[in-house]
């Protein structure tokens, strides 16, 4: 199969998040689903296995989980908060003036993995505030053949 016809896979579960919970009219409750989408990631297919690069900084690796679901479905979560030096004391009267780097209080990323995908093979490694999540490759499988019974009318 080639990258082509996969790519579209991998991001048809976040297409159909982004339908489901559009932007309300009154704008509550769906601020955490469009901070999660602006997450950076990019995914990477080699001969033998899916590479998943996630940018997510100042995070705890204890406050990220990676699971795959029925369906054949990559969930990277996290609900921790990124951890920041408070700069505002009583003395020195210091506050943030812009915060842009702000991470969504519940992260939720989910990818539709293909069929070649070894679910089994799953790896995780946080490291300098990026998370590669590494899957294998199931090794192609020949075409079975097929007798057909054929009748006589």
């Amino acid at each position: 199969m080639s990258a082509v016809a996969i790519n579209p896979l991998f991001g048809f579960p976040e297409a159909i998040e982004k339908l489901i919970f559009a932007p309300s009219r009154s704008g509550e409750g769906n601020e955490n689903r469009r901070e999660s989408s602006n997450i950076p990631i990019d995914i990477l297919e080699s001969p033998n296995e899916y590479i998943f690069y996630i940018d997510i900084p100042g995070i705890s690796k204890s406050d990220i989980q990676v699971t795959v679901e029925e369906e054949r479905t990559l969930v990277i979560k996290s609900n921790g908060k990124r951890k920041r030096e408070d700069h505002e004391s009583e003395e020195g009267g210091c506050k943030y003036i812009r915060l842009e780097r702000r991470l969504p209080q519940n992260l939720v990323k989910k990818f539709r993995l293909p069929e070649d995908a070894d679910v089994a093979a799953v790896k995780a490694k946080y490291q300098e505030g990026v998370l590669t999540v590494t899957i294998g490759k199931l090794p192609p499988q020949p075409p079975k053949p097929k007798t057909v019974q054929i009748s006589v009318s």
